[in-house]
């Protein structure tokens, strides 16, 4: 009889288990879900600050004189022009443009030395190490798997830079956001990179797995003056959703082209050579820009009932799209969704709308995302 596999664990299993994590699946490995109260660690990550544990990503280094133009053509962003030190949001997709993954991708080393950091989506992980690997043919580059050579912690929230600052002496105020350098951090050597998933300002710490237990601790006893608390994956998507922020598997599917998401900023099609996806992707980009089918919108809901993913967006009882996130929100104090609508119902304060929740049709207002935004 077949079993299924046990899941992954994190360096900081044990850690998260002494603090009375709720843990669960996700994507193959154990997380903690919350430690207490999620909607607690939602308003501490808004008002103060939360830490998380974040070493379900995926990490792919990719070095070799080619790295850039191996990276360029595999991806749908202009890696060339990412400055050293900088980071960039992009997307992996396939030939039919469909969305394989978003991704962040950190430029490290030295001029003469190019080096990239490729972080996925911890479901995609492999995908995309397999997709880069199949892509790299005779380019002169090399596709790393570095999974298990980080753990990736992350501070967010508005003292989040507070917190850091106690235990580093790297130049928190110089670090712009989707920037990143290397330094030391409560005694650990560490990629500090100013980049999140909250809406917030916050630090992501990639280190060595046997280093994660003491910066994990050393950051909740520097954090304890600032209101930092422990936070798990169930705060962490409100926050996103807040933020209007796309997860892989709801807003991102491969039967999704960037464009068809409103990413259509990401792709680069004045770089130099050509990238896969290219051709399908300039049909998008004409069919978003005539006539797209559907929009991406918010729905805040006039009720309490909370709308999931899949759930029907519908209009004088006739289904106009579909709810890909929803929730509770904890900065609203109602439930909201992120939906794509047919383009006709998608502009704000379309008047009718609603959402099937269980054969009800509960009311919401479209809105424009994002749902929340920081103070500068």
């Amino acid at each position: 009889m077949s079993t299924a596999p046990a899941s992954r664990l994190t360096a900081l299993d044990a850690l998260h288990r002494s603090l009375g994590a709720t843990m669960t699946d996700f994507a193959g490995w154990d997380m903690p879900l919350r430690y207490a109260s999620e909607r607690d660690e939602h308003h501490a990550v808004r008002d103060r600050a939360g830490l998380f544990d974040l070493s379900h990503m995926g990490e792919i280094t990719v070095t070799g004189p080619q790295a850039v133009d191996f990276l360029n053509h595999a991806l749908v962003g202009n890696i060339a022009t990412i400055g050293r030190g900088r980071a960039r949001y992009t997307m992996i997709v396939a030939e039919d443009g469909g969305i394989l993954d978003d991704l962040i991708v950190y430029r490290l080393g030295a001029a003469e030395t190019p080096e990239y950091l490729v972080v996925a989506n911890a479901g995609n992980a492999q995908l995309v190490l397999d997709t880069l690997v199949e892509r790299v043919g005779a380019f002169d580059a090399e596709v790393r798997d570095d999974r298990d050579a980080y753990a990736l912690l992350a501070v967010q929230g508005p003292e989040s830079s507070a917190v850091l600052k106690s235990v580093t002496d790297a130049d928190l105020d110089g670090l712009k956001y989707y920037a990143g350098l290397p330094g030391t951090v409560a005694g650990v050597p560490a990629l500090i990179a100013r980049t999140g998933y909250t809406g917030e300002d916050g630090f992501e710490l990639f280190v060595a797995p046997e280093h994660a237990e003491q910066l994990w601790k050393a950051l909740t006893e520097a954090g304890a003056p600032h209101g930092l608390i422990p936070c798990g994956l169930s705060c962490r998507d409100t926050l996103r959703l807040e933020a209007g922020m796309p997860l892989y598997g709801h807003e991102l599917t491969t039967a999704l082209t960037p464009f068809d998401a409103g990413l259509g900023r990401v792709v680069k099609f004045e770089k130099e050579g050509d990238f896969v996806g290219r051709e399908a992707l300039l049909a998008a980009a004409g069919r978003a820009e005539s006539a797209p089918p559907r929009k991406l919108v918010g729905l805040v809901a006039g009720g309490r009932r909370v709308p999931r993913a899949g759930f029907s967006v519908v209009v004088a009882g006739q289904v106009v799209g579909e709810v890909t996130s929803g929730a509770p929100s904890p900065t609203l104090g109602r439930p909201i969704a992120m939906a794509y609508v047919d383009a006709a119902y998608a502009t704000p304060g379309t008047e009718g709308v609603g959402v099937d929740i269980r054969g009800t049709h509960e009311p919401y207002e479209v809105v424009a995302l994002p749902f929340y935004k920081r103070e500068k």
